[in-house]
């Protein structure tokens, strides 16, 4: 109920923010030293919140469906992409920190190269792996994978760092039962690391959603939101409120994300606290 509030009380204060400045802010944009570091005020650029909505509910063509009916469609097919890379990402992310936290000498070799990855700019990126794969992966298994790559790297660092989250005293008291790797990880590591894996998981259902549109937009791949924000960007200039229809609809899908994580979350850190305090 916090968590809904504190959102609530983010979506006011941007709304806000949007508004008053399209109030006092200038139609050529705030200039300073000869560059514009704030955007035009003007409604070709800045339309007011309240004609992005009334948008939504007016046909995308003459006699068409109703842009939100359309957004929804394409947010829809771009969750699909996104969960199965998030999917993807995640199980390799959660792999590479139990590989780097069980063996020292792979995580010095490996975690490097880890951050590193994440230096590559998605855009130069994802036309290499719709290159590679275009002949032995459909168009939406592409975007897929470029979403795991961006959710893989948050879900590794923060399960790595949960997982060597243990007091010495606890581990000392699994080899004292005589606990191998496995139950160790599973009784002890595992159960500690949750409170560090849950808002990595959050970012790395972000990213996905981030990786997702870029492929889109980058792969040409149809059906999905990030190919809807390019088919709108055509009408900028005549219809500048449905280009952030298209926006508000990629939005939306990362904060749904990000709430279908918060609800597997609940449940699990409940059992969690249930657990420590029986231990207790």
């Amino acid at each position: 109920m916090k968590r809904a509030l504190y959102v609530l009380l983010g979506v006011v204060i941007f709304a806000a923010l949007w508004e008053g400045y399209k109030l006092v802010g200038s139609p050529d944009g705030t200039v300073l030293f000869g560059v514009r570091f704030l955007p035009r005020a003007d409604d070709l650029s800045m339309p007011h919140l309240w004609t992005v909505f009334q948008r939504l509910g007016k046909p995308e063509l003459t006699g068409g469906q109703p842009v939100w009916i359309v957004v929804l469609h394409a947010c829809a097919f771009t969750f699909g992409i996104t969960a199965v890379g998030f999917v993807t990402g995640a199980l390799v992310g959660l792999l590479l920190a139990v590989l780097m936290q069980q063996f020292r000498l792979v995580e010095r070799g490996l975690l490097p190269y880890v951050i590193l990855s994440q230096t590559v700019p998605l855009v130069a990126l994802a036309p290499l792996v719709a290159g590679w794969g275009g002949t032995i992966m459909p168009p939406w298994a592409t975007v897929s994978v470029i979403a795991s790559y961006l959710a893989f790297f948050p879900v590794a660092v923060g399960m790595l760092r949960g997982l060597q989250s243990p007091a010495a005293s606890g581990v000392e008291l699994m080899r004292s039962y005589a606990a191998g790797w496995w139950r160790t990880l599973i009784k002890l590591r595992f159960p500690a690391s949750l409170p560090y894996l849950f808002p990595a998981l959050r970012l790395a259902g972000a990213a996905a959603v981030v990786g997702a549109v870029v492929g889109e937009i980058s792969t040409g791949t149809r059906g999905g939101i990030g190919r809807l924000i390019i088919e709108y960007s055509r009408e900028a200039t005549s219809d500048p409120a449905k280009v952030y229809t298209a926006m508000l609809g990629a939005a939306l899908l990362g904060l749904f994300v990000a709430g279908v994580v918060t609800l597997l979350e609940v449940p699990l850190m409940r059992h969690r606290r249930h657990v420590e305090v029986v231990t207790l």
